[in-house]
């Protein structure tokens, strides 16, 4: 059996690797779950951590991931309101994958690793 053409058993099921990467989308899906990890943040604080990103792109993400249930959405009442997001039980989820990519982009960097919001997972 070849994992190409007719007799692929993937061809008929929805791989799920293409689904993760659907829900993820794009870099910015991604540097969003990265800033999250370490605490909530305001809009505005993901703003200015997240060099490069249009207010239109950053308010689409976070509306995609809130849709798929990786962020939550807490509104305070507050005048004026006050806005937070933060990362759900599912978003934890891809915490591990995280992790790794960000152990192998060092190595391939060959560089200490950044400081940033990804600690070592939990061994289950």
């Amino acid at each position: 059996m070849t994992l190409s053409g007719v007799n692929n058993p993937c061809s008929e099921l929805k791989c799920p690797i293409q689904y993760v990467m659907d829900v993820l989308d794009s870099k910015w899906s991604i540097m969003i779950l990265r800033e999250l990890f370490s605490q909530s943040r305001r809009t505005h604080e993901l703003q200015t951590a997240l060099v490069g990103i249009s207010t239109k792109t950053l308010t689409q993400t976070l509306r995609k991931l809130e849709a798929h249930g990786l962020v939550e959405r807490t509104v305070y009442a507050e005048v004026p309101p006050r806005v937070e997001y933060s990362i759900t039980p599912k978003g934890w989820q891809l915490q591990p994958v995280m992790f790794a990519l960000h152990q192998v982009g060092s190595q391939w960097l060959e560089q200490d690793p950044c400081v940033c919001a990804l600690i070592e997972p939990a061994q289950f």
